[in-house]
């Protein structure tokens, strides 16, 4: 009988090798308003609260501070009043694997890294941290691109991954002329972090995420506001048939945690590729990493 296991970059490797040191810390005190500048100005989506000795309780996310926004809680509102408790933890030695499948599982998309005391949080654990790992690896490896040999790159590209090989093809949209609460209601129900923002010829025109709702809250914009009003454009996109290697480096580079994916023609939306579609995929970026390795049983 031959079985055939599938083989993931990500074996072996450990939460200490992608997790970054720096957490961002505020006190239960610490008003909604600081709590989004935090974020924003240090480009996370969470900050850990702690109560005394610095001990860590709580997590506010930008989720958290979007559904305040949706419930009109007052922006100088307290961490304390919105925090999530208490924050999900993982360890320096725990795998990286383990780890995505508790983010998973538990719906998040980071983990905070515990030390020997485990009341002393010593860094975070996020998708774009283990994606920016994959795309090392992929780097490196030598069947990387940049590495191919006259007369294989062919057999090179054949191996490399394609967007459309990892997107997810639901696309959740909105009109231009809805309400930021109808906005907030599509992204929190399908759990997803940007909407894509439609025309009335249902064209694309912008794109609506939780950091843009999250300003929208901090400047003080009611959930009744129409969504062309804060929308960002152009739509960010790539297209289906292209190298995930490029896709990746794209939104590494820019600094974004999604684009939305086009077949044919960039009005034709047809997915999504996210920085935690691709570390869920546990792959690099060809199918090299995700071969079978061919096992022969009784």
């Amino acid at each position: 009988m031959v079985f055939i296991e599938r083989r993931s970059v990500l074996s072996g490797m450990l939460v200490q090798e992608a997790m970054r040191k720096r957490v961002i810390r505020v006190s239960r005190e610490t008003t909604l308003s600081d709590c989004t500048n935090r974020m924003v100005k240090n480009k996370v989506a969470a900050v850990l609260v702690t109560g005394e000795d610095d001990r860590p309780v709580g997590v506010v996310s930008k989720t958290d501070l979007i559904g305040a926004f949706y419930a009109d809680l007052p922006i100088e509102a307290a961490a304390a009043d919105i925090m999530a408790a208490p924050p999900l933890f993982c360890f320096p030695d725990d795998s990286l694997e383990s780890a995505i499948d508790l983010m998973h599982a538990r719906g998040v998309h980071r983990l905070y890294v515990s030390g020997a005391e485990t009341d002393r949080v010593i860094g975070t654990l996020a998708y774009p941290d283990i994606v920016g790992l994959l795309y090392r690896y992929c780097r490196a490896c030598g069947k990387s691109v940049s590495k191919v040999r006259r007369g294989t790159e062919d057999e090179t590209n054949n191996l490399r991954l394609r967007v459309g090989d990892v997107m997810t093809t639901s696309v959740r949209a909105c009109k231009t002329d809805e309400a930021l609460a109808e906005v907030i209601e599509e992204l929190t129900s399908h759990r997803c972090g940007a909407v894509l923002i439609r025309n009335p010829a249902d064209h694309a025109a912008g794109v609506i995420s939780k950091t843009d709702l999250v300003i929208a809250y901090k400047h003080g914009e009611k959930t009744g506001t129409p969504a062309k009003v804060i929308m960002r454009h152009p739509v960010l996109s790539c297209e289906a048939n292209d190298f995930l290697s490029v896709a990746l480096q794209q939104m590494l580079l820019k600094d974004v945690q999604r684009l939305f994916v086009y077949k044919d023609a960039p009005a034709r939306i047809v997915g999504v590729l996210s920085l935690s579609d691709s570390a869920r995929f546990r792959s690099g970026s060809c199918r090299a990493c995700t071969s079978g390795r061919l096992m022969v049983g009784g």
